[in-house]
C-alpha cells in the first residue's frame, strides 16, 4: 500500500486551552558555566588532573579544534596555546581523557573510541581514568567486544585493582545485555562501594529482572551497607517497574529512614512521583507533588507523564497548561517524556497537540525527539504518520530506523519492515538487538520462518550482541513459526536465561500441545531454584489445557496458591475454564465461575462459549453469550459463534435469528484467513478466494486434492458449513476454505518432501482437520497448521492434537 506523506500538526489541531499559552519558550542555553572554585563536596575523588571539574563541557566544534589543535601540535608544549578553560601545560593523558569524554557528552561515542585506539597506538599510558570513559562509550553503541579487550587490558595492566574501574566493566556489561558477566564480576569484588551495588541493582531493573533486584537491595541492607541518593534512586526505579503499589509504599518508608536530611532531595521525591505514578496510585504521587516547594521541571514532567500513563489525560493537560503559566517551560526532555508517555498509552491525539506544540514553540527536532514521535505514532497505528516524520528526518540513528520498522511491526506489514531493514543496511547503518527483536517478533506473528532464519542468519554472520533478550525472541519465533525443535536447541543453548525466556519455551511446548514436555520444564525450573511467576503458570495451565491434563492442571492451580503464594488473577481463571471446558466438563467449569472472586470477563466468558461449541451443548452456551453481549454488545462474533452452535443442533430459526441481530448491528465478523511462507514471501488467502495470479493452477491442484481425497474414502463433513443449503453446495464451499487454498498453493510451489506451514487466524475446522490428516498421507508431507488455538503438527495421517483442540 502506498504510503503518502501527511501534513504536520498545526495549531489547529490543539484544544483551547493550548492555543493560548502566549508565552514563548526560552531557548535552551548551549553551555553551562561552571563556577570558578567549585566547592569541595562536588570534585570527583577520582579525578586525577585537577585542572579539569566534571562539569566542564566543550560543545563539539570545540572538542573537534582541541583535538585537530593536538594533532598540529603532537603535544609539543612550546606550540600549544592555552585552550581556556583548559590549561596548556596539562598532560597527554589528561587532554586525551577530555577528549573522549567530550566527545561521550556530545553524544559521539563512535568517535570517543576512535580517539582511544589512536592513543594505544601511539602507546600514549591509559590510566584509570580514561578507561571508566571509554567503557561508557561502549554501553552507549553497545559493543560489547571492544568492551570484552578493554576488560582484557585492564586486567593486564592491573586496572582492576580500581573499583572505579570494575564498576564501570559492570555497568558496560549490563548495558551490552550481558548480565552474567556484570554479576560475576560483582561477586569477585573484594572491595564494593555503594557505587558497585547501585549499578547491579540498575542492571537489573533495566533486564526487567525484579526478583534479583530485590535479593540484591535485601543483600546490600544485611551488609550495612548505607545507600546514597543514585543507589535509592536505582532501587525506586526498581519498584516502579514492579508496579506493586505496597512494595511501593515500602521502599518509600526505606528511603524516609535512609535519607539524609528531613527533606528528600528533589531527584528522589520525583522518582517516587514517578513510582507511585506507574504503580497506579496517583494520589500518593499527586501528594508528594504538592508537598515540595522545589519543583523542578522534571517533577512536573513525572507528575504529567504519570497522568498520562494511568490514562487521566484531562488532568495531564490541565497540568502542562499549568506548569507553563507558572513560568515552567518543557525542555527537549519534557516533551520526550510526555512523548514516550503517549505512545505507552496509545494517546494518539494528545500526542498530536503535543507534537503541533513542539513545532509553534521553536523546539529543536532532535534525533531523539523525532525518534520518540516515530515510535508513538507507530504504537498508536498512525503508520503513515510515522513514516512521514522518518522520511523527513536528514541524520536518522539505528533507533530511529528500529522504531519505523517496530512501528510496521506492531501494524503487521512484513513488506514494509523487510523493505526498510534492507534500506537500512543500504544506508551503512548496523542493526542492533532491539532492530532484530522486532523482526523476529514480525515472523513470529506471521509464521514466516524462512525469513525468521535468514534474520537468524544474519544475526551469527554479522556479530549482533544476542543478549538474553534478543535470545529470547530467537526462541519464541522458531516456536511460534512450527519449528518447536529449533526453539529446543536454542532453549539448551542458552546460558543466560531469564524468566521470560523459561516463559517463551513454556508457551511453546503448550502451543505444540506437548502438556508433558511443559510440566516437565516446570519442574527442571524448580529444581534449579528459578521462582515462577504469573505467566509461567498462565503458559504451563494453557499447556495442560492443549493437552488434556486435566488432573495434572487442576494440581498446577493449587501448586501456585499454596506453594508459591501467586494470588490468581483472571487470567489464571480463564485458563482453568478452557481447561475443564475443552475436557466436556462444562458444569465444573461453569461452577468454577460462579465461585471466582474476581469479576468473570470476556476471556472467561468467551472460553466457556467456545467450550460448547466444541461439545454442542446450546443451552450453556445461550448463558456463555448472553454475558459476552452484556460486557461487549457491539462485538458480532460471539453472535456469529452462537449461531454457528444453533446450526450445528439443526436450529435454523434460532440461526436466522441470531445472522438478522447481526446484519442489524452492521459490524462484520472476522474473515477466515489463512498464509503460507514461500521462498520468503507470505502469501494470504481467504474463502473462495481468486485474487491470487496462481489461481488457475490453485485450482487445478484442489480438484487432484479432492480426487485423490475421495480415493482415498473421504466423506466431506458438511455439518461445519453452517448454512441452510443443500449438500452439492456445502462440499463446494468446504473445498475452498482459506487453509486449502494455502495447501494447495504450498503443493504447486514446494519441493516433493517439503513441509509445507500455513498460519490460520481461526480455529480449524473439523472438515479441514480430517483433510490435512489425508493430504498428509497422501502427498508424504508434513503439514504443520497453527490455528487461533495452537499448532497441529500432521504427518503420515495423523495429528499431534489427537483430536483434542
Amino acid at each position: 500500500m502506498e504510503m503518502p506523506l501527511v501534513s504536520k500538526p498545526t495549531s489547529l489541531l490543539l484544544p483551547l486551552t493550548f492555543q493560548k499559552l502566549k508565552q514563548p519558550i526560552p531557548p535552551p542555553s548551549t553551555f553551562t558555566k561552571t563556577p570558578q572554585n567549585p566547592s569541595p563536596q562536588h570534585q570527583n575523588k577520582h579525578q586525577k588532573h585537577p585542572s579539569f571539574t566534571p562539569n566542564n563541557h566543550l560543545c563539539l566544534d570545540q572538542t573537534q579544534q582541541l583535538h585537530a589543535h593536538i594533532i598540529r601540535t603532537h603535544f609539543n608544549h612550546a606550540q600549544q596555546v592555552s585552550f581556556s578553560p583548559f590549561e596548556s601545560h596539562v598532560s597527554h593523558e589528561a587532554r586525551y581523557n577530555l577528549l573522549i569524554t567530550s566527545y561521550i557528552k556530545n553524544n559521539k561515542p563512535r568517535y570517543a573510541l576512535n580517539t582511544y585506539t589512536y592513543m594505544r597506538k601511539l602507546d600514549i599510558e591509559v590510566d584509570s581514568f580514561i578507561i571508566p570513559s571509554v567503557l561508557k562509550a561502549c554501553s552507549q553503541i553497545s559493543v560489547a567486544r571492544m568492551g570484552k579487550e578493554i576488560h582484557g587490558f585492564s586486567v593486564k595492566n592491573g586496572l582492576v585493582s580500581d573499583v572505579f574501574v570494575v564498576n564501570a566493566l559492570m555497568q558496560m556489561y549490563s548495558e551490552c545485555g550481558s548480565l552474567v558477566s556484570a554479576r560475576l564480576l560483582f561477586d569477585k569484588m573484594s572491595e564494593r562501594d555503594v557505587v558497585s551495588w547501585s549499578t547491579m541493582i540498575r542492571a537489573y531493573s533495566r533486564n526487567k529482572l525484579f526478583i534479583e533486584g530485590l535479593k540484591l537491595i535485601e543483600n546490600m541492607h544485611f551488609s550495612n551497607v548505607k545507600p546514597s541518593e543514585v543507589a535509592m534512586i536505582s532501587m525506586v526505579n526498581l519498584f516502579s517497574d514492579l508496579e506493586n503499589g505496597e512494595m511501593g509504599k515500602a521502599m518509600h518508608g526505606y528511603v524516609i529512614r535512609n535519607s539524609n536530611s528531613e527533606k528528600m532531595v528533589v531527584p528522589l521525591t520525583t522518582c517516587l512521583i514517578d513510582m507511585y505514578a506507574k504503580c497506579g496510585n496517583l494520589d500518593a504521587a499527586v501528594t508528594l507533588f504538592y508537598g515540595f516547594s522545589q519543583r523542578s521541571i522534571v517533577s512536573w514532567t513525572a507528575m504529567i507523564a504519570g497522568y498520562i500513563r494511568c490514562n487521566d489525560l484531562e488532568e495531564g493537560e490541565r497540568l502542562f497548561v499549568r506548569m507553563i503559566e507558572e513560568n515552567v517551560f518543557p525542555n527537549d526532555i519534557t516533551m520526550l517524556s510526555l512523548i514516550i508517555s503517549c505512545g505507552f498509552v496509545g494517546a494518539v491525539q494528545l500526542g498530536k497537540r503535543l507534537h503541533a506544540y513542539i513545532l509553534r514553540n521553536g523546539f529543536g527536532m532532535s534525533l531523539a525527539l523525532a525518534t520518540a514521535l516515530v515510535d508513538m505514532y507507530g504504537k498508536c497505528g498512525e503508520i503513515r504518520s510515522a513514516r512521514a516524520i522518518f522520511d523527513s528526518m536528514k541524520n536518522k540513528d539505528v533507533m530511529t530506523w528500529t522504531a519505523m520498522i517496530s512501528a510496521y511491526a506492531q501494524a503487521n506489514c512484513i513488506d514494509y519492515a523487510f523493505q526498510l531493514f534492507v534500506q537500512m543496511r543500504d544506508n551503512g547503518v548496523r542493526p542492533n538487538e532491539l532492530t532484530m527483536v522486532s523482526l523476529l517478533s514480525l515472523c513470529a506473528v506471521n509464521g514466516a520462518l524462512d525469513m525468521g532464519k535468514w534474520f537468524h542468519a544474519y544475526i551469527d554472520k554479522q556479530g549482533v550482541e544476542v543478549d538474553v533478550i534478543l535470545k529470547t525472541a530467537l526462541i519464541d519465533m522458531y516456536a511460534k513459526c512450527g519449528d518447536i525443535s529449533g526453539a529446543q536447541r536454542l532453549f539448551s543453548e542458552a546460558i543466560d536465561r531469564d524468566i521470560c525466556t523459561w516463559n517463551v519455551m513454556m508457551a511453546g511446548y503448550g502451543m505444540h500441545g506437548y502438556g508433558e514436555k511443559a510440566l516437565k520444564l516446570f519442574t527442571e525450573m524448580e529444581t534449579l531454584g528459578v521462582k515462577p511467576n504469573d505467566i509461567t503458570f498462565i503458559g504451563a495451565l494453557h499447556a495442560c489445557s492443549h493437552a488434556g491434563l486435566v488432573v495434572e492442571g487442576k494440581g498446577l492451580f493449587e501448586k501456585m496458591i499454596h506453594d508459591f503464594g501467586l494470588v490468581p488473577k483472571v487470567e489464571h481463571y480463564g485458563c482453568m475454564v478452557d481447561l475443564l471446558g475443552r475436557a466436556g466438563l462444562l458444569d465444573e467449569a461453569y461452577k468454577m465461575i460462579e465461585s471466582m472472586p474476581v469479576t468473570p470477563n470476556i476471556a472467561i466468558w468467551g472460553a466457556m462459549l467456545a467450550a460448547c461449541k466444541i461439545h454442542k451443548n446450546s443451552n450453556m452456551g445461550e448463558l456463555a453469550a448472553r454475558e459476552l453481549l452484556a460486557l461487549e454488545p457491539q462485538n458480532c462474533g460471539y453472535k456469529v459463534l452462537m449461531s454457528n452452535i444453533y446450526a450445528a443442533a439443526n436450529r435454523w430459526n434460532d440461526v436466522a435469528g441470531m445472522r438478522k441481530a447481526v446484519k442489524d448491528t452492521g459490524i462484520k465478523k472476522e474473515p477466515g484467513m489463512s498464509s503460507i511462507e514461500v521462498n520468503g514471501l507470505v502469501h494470504d488467502f481467504k474463502m473462495g478466494d481468486r485474487a491470487h495470479p496462481l489461481i488457475e493452477k490453485i485450482s487445478e491442484m484442489l480438484a487432484e486434492m479432492s480426487k485423490k481425497l475421495k480415493e482415498a474414502g473421504y466423506l466431506p463433513d458438511t455439518s461445519v458449513v453452517l448454512h441452510n443449503i443443500d449438500e452439492e453446495e456445502k462440499e463446494t464451499a468446504l473445498n475452498y476454505h482459506s487453509e486449502k487454498l494455502a495447501m494447495a498453493f504450498g503443493l504447486i510451489s514446494t519441493a516433493p518432501g517439503t513441509p509445507i506451514r500455513v498460519v490460520k487466524n481461526l480455529r480449524i475446522c473439523d472438515d479441514c482437520h480430517t483433510v490435512t490428516k489425508l493430504l498428509s498421507k497422501i502427498y508424504k508431507r508434513v503439514i504443520i497448521v497453527r490455528d487461533r488455538n495452537r499448532f497441529h503438527h500432521f504427518r503420515e495421517g495423523s495429528c499431534s492434537c489427537g483430536g483434542y483442540w
